[in-house]
């Protein structure tokens, strides 16, 4: 038994047995699932992994860092260092005096106790307020920093390369804008003022004590050894924990994020309980870091209340004694004071030992927002980029290659040629995986070629601001994200300056005008994130219209019409068709309606080109393209 007790304290990690479902069914779901995270914007399904494993930084180092954010208010600080030193010294201060009244009184001396109690109300006063000031400016302090340190996290977010976000859960980037930062934000609010009035409410009694009797203060400091040992041995084992702690719970909002997302795919295949169980697997795994975590942790009061009693017996007894005895030094006000102080002094002992469980979950946090604040942000454009005025829509991918990352087995694209004219209309088609979102995402820049060039107008892409590049561009995706707001706002982020006018008159050419009128409020109807209230196929609409309004130089089609009946999609067609007139478009689609409007077809497999060329020219080629077709791959 004693030693199932102890295996937690060798082994903070205990391994957790799940049981495993149907494999054949949970791996179709897996594969549902990681196609539907490509739909809703992956560029692969296995890309959707679970965020990095926390790695242990130099305490120093991250101590260093959020002080770097504190400094900024070295004035306020100073203003609260010095009234924890007022603080600090008062309270010292009040149990002296109770002391030297009772030697005075014991000594026959007179005197005005008004007076007396007068005073060590003004001093008891006096550390209540300075105590309170102090509390309200460090809390001030640290919510203005942490307020600072969310703007910059904010911030990095939107600055981080495409690729970052296809390598790491929504869920654990949210967990560190919001857990981890909460934990910073607490140790700065209380922890950090404790921690520093501790250490000055230590050296204050360890220098009053010593005045009064070096051997009284000796005894005090036998139990000291024994309680740094004990913290050490506590702490040793509850700061990888709190960290691990914090990954978990990361793991955790990251697969909840995944599964409300996924709810469709979840139903369709019955997974309700497999995702149960992979949710009690994780919801465990936090379960057991963090009842070790606490546990451990919850024996530094108790050890420290031990150790406390124990000192208060031993300066108590042999005080007494040494009294007794007439022991010159020591009297029955110093024992008094000894008492108080012995408390005073193990207290702040006590309150470093509580607040350095908050100080690793803080380091644990804080260590995770950095390590988001140190990743590599998107490549800056180069000194020479320039802003594009105009653009005529001549593009041209020439000995293209690109590999998503250094893992991947070759290229994920290799040697792509091909010219667009400007005001083109070039479908690309393929089988799943060949490249065709990829070749979307290399031409707005969310990546950049491993080998080749892209020119637009004769430009090279590289040579071109990013911002002015999207400017000139504009996309409609395999899904239309909708932010909360009006039907309305939704399209206007199209273009911010359009007059309601040129709004309705976007969805109108998208088609979406007769069911937004339908809509209970119109187009001031308030949508829910993702737009949720109406279907599928209207959020394309109204993700049409927005590309409409954009009028951009070159438009992009991802899949565009994918969740359109056939009905809808023609009715589209002509407004499109308008849309695309004088401008180059990029259209990714299986329908052949769509195809067979293309000037050119770009046919892709395993991330090669093997064939370009109007439909018909295709065709008779009697190729990969031919294939396709007669396959039934593309839908008429």
């Amino acid at each position: 038994m004693f030693k199932t007790f102890i295996e937690p304290f060798r082994h903070p990690y205990p391994k957790l047995d799940v049981a495993k479902g149907n494999a054949e069914r949970d791996a179709q779901a897996e594969r549902a699932m990681a196609q539907e995270k490509q739909r809703r914007g992956g560029h692969g399904g296995s890309r959707g992994m679970p965020g990095p494993k926390i790695r242990a930084k130099n305490w120093s180092g991250t101590l260093g860092r959020i002080w770097q954010y504190l400094s900024v208010h070295r004035a306020r600080l100073g203003a609260v260092l010095l009234m924890v030193v007022f603080s600090s010294a008062l309270a010292l201060l009040g149990p002296y005096m109770v002391g030297m009244a009772v030697d005075h009184y014991l000594e026959g001396g007179g005197g005005s106790w008004g007076l007396f109690l007068l005073g060590l109300l003004a001093v008891y006063a006096g550390s209540s307020l300075t105590t309170w000031l102090q509390n309200i400016w460090m809390i001030e302090i640290a919510q203005e920093t942490v307020y600072r340190m969310r703007s910059e996290l904010f911030a990095q977010l939107h600055k981080l390369p495409i690729p970052f976000y296809g390598k790491r859960q929504q869920g654990d980037i949210m967990s560190r804008l919001t857990n981890d930062m909460d934990n910073v934000s607490s140790t700065l609010n209380s922890s950090a003022i404790q921690i520093f009035s501790s250490v000055l409410t230590l050296l204050g009694t360890l220098g009053v004590m010593l005045y009064l009797s070096p051997l009284l203060t000796l005894l005090t400091f036998l139990v000291v050894p024994l309680m740094l040992a004990g913290m050490r041995w506590i702490t040793k084992r509850t700061g990888p924990l709190y960290r691990k702690r914090q990954q978990d719970l990361g793991s955790l909002n990251g697969y909840i994020e995944e599964t409300l997302s996924g709810q469709r795919i979840i139903k369709a295949f019955s997974q309700e309980q497999r995702v149960l169980r992979n949710f009690r697997e994780r919801n465990e795994a936090i379960l057991s870091s963090g009842f070790w975590a606490q546990t451990i942790s919850g024996f530094i009061p108790k050890l420290m209340n031990g150790l406390n009693n124990l000192s208060f017996a031993m300066v108590a007894g042999i005080g007494a004694i040494l009294a007794i005895r007439g022991h010159g030094a020591v009297t029955i006000g110093v024992i008094i004071v000894f008492v108080e102080y012995a408390r005073q002094f193990t207290r702040p002992l006590n309150d470093l030992a509580n607040q350095w469980n908050t100080l690793l979950s803080a380091i644990a946090g804080a260590e995770r927002v950095f390590e988001v604040l140190d990743e590599q942000v998107e490549a800056s454009d180069e000194a020479e980029a320039v802003e594009l005025d105009s653009v005529h829509g001549a593009v041209a991918f020439s000995g293209i290659a690109f590999s998503y990352g250094e893992d991947d087995k070759g290229n994920t694209l290799e040697d792509i040629s091909f010219a667009a004219k400007p005001g083109e209309l070039i479908a690309l088609v393929g089988p799943t995986g060949a490249g065709k979102t990829t070749l979307i995402q290399l031409l707005s820049r969310f990546y950049e070629p491993s080998r080749g060039t892209i020119t637009i107008d004769g430009r090279d892409t590289r040579t071109i601001r990013r911002e002015s590049l999207r400017s000139h561009m504009a996309f409609v995706l395999q899904d239309s994200f909708l932010f909360q707001g009006t039907v309305r706002e939704n399209i206007r982020y199209g273009r911010l300056d359009a007059t309601d006018a040129e709004v309705e008159e976007a969805a109108k050419l998208a088609n979406a005008h007769s069911f937004i009128v339908r809509l209970p409020g119109g187009y001031d109807k308030v949508l829910d994130v993702g737009g949720g209230g109406i279907s599928q196929g209207q959020r394309q609409l109204l993700g049409i219209a927005r590309a409409i309004l954009a009028n951009p130089s070159i438009l992009v089609l991802d899949e565009a019409t994918s969740s359109i009946d056939t009905v809808t999609e023609i009715k589209i067609q002509e407004g499109l068709h308008r849309l695309m007139q004088g401008r180059t478009s990029f259209v990714i689609a299986h329908r052949l309606n769509t195809i067979r409007m293309a000037d050119k077809i770009i046919v892709l497999k395993e991330g090669r080109l093997i064939e370009q060329g109007p439909h018909e020219e295709l065709l008779s080629q009697r190729g990969f393209y031919h294939s396709l077709y007669h396959g039934g791959l593309m839908e008429e």
